[in-house]
């Protein structure tokens, strides 16, 4: 769960703002979207092996990081 601290000369903008991006780190939102709806079981086993595959992928490449 993503909690901040507020300190006395930091603004209220600047907190939210701190806040989205710790959530966005911690995948909050990508999981609230994910289980909104019902996935089916095959249909989540078929998302994780494309994952995966992605992630092998990219491990093999090795021009993958110049950007």
């Amino acid at each position: 769960m993503a909690k901040i601290q507020i300190s006395e000369n930091e603004s209220l903008r600047e907190a939210i703002r701190r806040f989205k991006k710790m959530c966005d780190k911690e995948g909050i939102i990508n999981q609230s979207k994910r289980y909104a709806y019902f996935e089916k079981p095959s249909d989540k086993r078929r998302r994780e092996a494309s994952r995966r595959i992605k992630n092998i992928k990219k491990a093999q490449n090795p021009n993958a990081n110049i950007v």
